[in-house]
C-alpha cells in the first residue's frame, strides 16, 4: 500500500508540474486535468472451463481519482486508480437443505485508458487493468448455520495483480463527467514474471459521475 500512496503522490505531482508548465487552450480536449468520482459496480464471476457453476451478480461500491493527458486534440490517455468493491451471489440446495452465499472482494483497481475523443464532450475508452485484491468477506448461511470470514492480502509486490482489459465511454458536462466502463479479468499475474489463466473470472459494470478539476 505504501508504494500505491508514493505511485499516486508521483503522478498528481507530475501533473501539478505540467499544468505549471504547459500554455493550455480554453478547449477542454487539450486541458490536463485531474478528476474524482464514484458510483456503483454490478459484478460477477463465470466459470471459464465452462462447468456448472453458475452466480448471480451484486452491486458494490466504486470511487477514486483519474487524470485526462491530451496527444493532441482526440487522442489521449486516462489513468485511473479506484477503490472498487466485486463479487457475487450464490444460492441452492444441498442434501435438502437451502444456502446462500455472498463473496465480496475489495479491489485497488487502476485502469490505464487509451482515450479517443471525437468531440469535447465524449470520450471513449480501452485498455488494460491492474487489480489488487485487498480484502475478501465471504457470508454463508445455511441451516442453522450462519458464517462470515473475512481475509486481508498483501500488495507489497506491484507485480503481483490480475490484469484485466476493461473499456467503456465519458460523457463529459461542463466540469462532471459521467462514465460508463465494463471489465473482465484476462490473467494472473504471480509477481515473478509467470502469468496463469484464473478458473474463476471477475467480470463488472460500472457507473460513476465525477468532477474535473
Amino acid at each position: 500500500m505504501k508504494k500505491i500512496g508514493i505511485f499516486l503522490v508521483v503522478i498528481l505531482l507530475v501533473v501539478i508540474n505540467a499544468k505549471a508548465q504547459t500554455k493550455l487552450t480554453t478547449e477542454s480536449r487539450n486541458e490536463i486535468s485531474l478528476g474524482l468520482r464514484v458510483g456503483a459496480n454490478y459484478s460477477n464471476v463465470y466459470d471459464s472451463e465452462g462447468q456448472d457453476f453458475v452466480a448471480n451478480g451484486k452491486f458494490g461500491f466504486t470511487a477514486g481519482g483519474f487524470i485526462v493527458i491530451p496527444l493532441g486534440e482526440v487522442f489521449g490517455l486516462q489513468p485511473e486508480v479506484l477503490y472498487s468493491q466485486k463479487g457475487f451471489k450464490s444460492s441452492g440446495t444441498f442434501l435438502g437443505t437451502a444456502y446462500s452465499m455472498t463473496r465480496t472482494t475489495d479491489f485497488i483497481d487502476v485502469p490505464i485508458f487509451f482515450s479517443i475523443k471525437p468531440d469535447k464532450k465524449i470520450s471513449l475508452l480501452f485498455g488494460p487493468q491492474f487489480s489488487y485484491l485487498m480484502k475478501q468477506k465471504d457470508a454463508f448461511t445455511g441451516g442453522m448455520l450462519n458464517s462470515n470470514q473475512k481475509e486481508q492480502f498483501d500488495n507489497s509486490n506491484l507485480r503481483k495483480n490480475i490484469l484485466g482489459l476493461t473499456g467503456g465511454a465519458d460523457i463529459n458536462i461542463a466540469f462532471f463527467v459521467i462514465g460508463i466502463r465494463a471489465g473482465w479479468d484476462v490473467k494472473n499475474n504471480d509477481g515473478d514474471r509467470n502469468t496463469t489463466t484464473p478458473r474463476y473470472k471477475n467480470m463488472w459494470y460500472q457507473a460513476t459521475i465525477g468532477y474535473k478539476f
